[in-house]
């Protein structure tokens, strides 16, 4: 089992940067990947970003592409969404997610909340 903790989500102003912490813990050393989904108000969750556990591989959905970096600390057992340039868009609330495989997104962490004023 693996279990998820978020943390750093606030308030920003747009085009102002934030930093999105995951603490994980548990059977992480059996992860495939890690990675954030969010959700905006009234809307569907969707995928940001993913890195894999092991060799850092990175994958981005388009929308967040060249303005949020994923990274991961193994040895913290922590991952990391640097979110730059933020837009009113960006408002949702980000979930920490880890992938046993590459199937299928298998953990979820609580969620933060992330406001982005304009």
């Amino acid at each position: 089992q693996v279990q998820l903790v978020e943390s750093g989500g606030g308030l920003v102003q747009s085009g102002g940067s934030l930093r999105l912490s995951c603490a994980a813990s548990g059977r992480t050393f059996s992860l495939y990947a890690v990675g954030w989904f969010r959700q905006a108000p009234g809307k569907e969750r969707v995928f940001a970003a993913r890195i894999t556990w092991s060799g850092g591989r990175t994958y981005y959905a388009d929308s967040v592409k060249g303005r949020f970096f994923i990274s991961r600390d193994n040895a913290k057992n922590t991952v990391y969404l640097q979110m730059n340039s933020l837009k009113p868009e960006d408002t949702a609330v980000y979930y920490c997610v880890a992938m046993r495989s590459g199937a299928s997104y298998d953990y979820w962490g609580q969620g933060t909340q992330v406001t982005v004023s304009s």
